[in-house]
């Protein structure tokens, strides 16, 4: 095997790799009914006239599998955070009592644990969209030094050897979503 096909061969199980990353972020924010500080990434507070991260503004804690309590650093940021979780459309009712804001996570009912499953699906099913992209650069990159001189059936090798990473990260992929689906639909 040459250097350069060792080179794509690597480049496809990084990028493969980097898909899976994003996907388990991506379902890190799909709640399953406990409440998670990684539920409010993504929210962000004006902060002196500046959008900033609510866990760069607050401390975020989750004393029990119901609750969320977000101390700001600064107290007269309250009614800022307040108002960005209201926005955010996350279905939480933000409660203040001057020094914390408290969030209390309602159980999902059946007909909300269904649509975060089709969600959780979708993400797994973008996840295999960007694995099978990455399969065709790399199945590129081997024609294009095929066409520079590689021998064909070393080409051929190493198409194969991209698809079995493929096939490998598509079965991780549906690995993860079965996973997060049966944390979802856990009552």
């Amino acid at each position: 095997m040459t250097e350069e096909i060792k080179n794509i061969l690597d480049n496809t199980r990084s990028n493969m790799d980097k898909a899976i990353q994003h996907l388990n972020a991506e379902f890190s924010k799909i709640r399953a009914g406990k409440a998670s500080p990684s539920m409010l990434e993504g929210i962000n507070v004006d902060y002196y006239g500046a959008m900033t991260p609510l866990n760069q503004a607050a401390n975020v804690n989750s004393p029990d599998a119901r609750t969320l309590v977000i101390q700001p650093w600064d107290k007269s940021l309250i009614g800022a955070i307040e108002k960005a979780i209201m926005e955010s459309n996350l279905g939480l009712n933000p409660q203040n009592d001057g020094e914390v804001v408290r969030l209390n996570v309602p159980p999902l009912t059946e007909e909300r644990r269904k649509q975060l499953v089709k969600t959780a699906k979708n993400e797994a099913e973008n996840s295999k969209i960007a694995v099978r992209n990455i399969r065709k650069e790399s199945n590129e990159k081997v024609k294009k030094l095929q066409k520079d001189g590689l021998a064909e059936d070393m080409a051929k090798d190493a198409e194969a050897n991209v698809q079995q990473i493929t096939d490998q990260f598509i079965t991780r992929i549906d690995e993860v979503a079965a996973v997060k689906e049966k944390e979802i639909m856990t009552v």
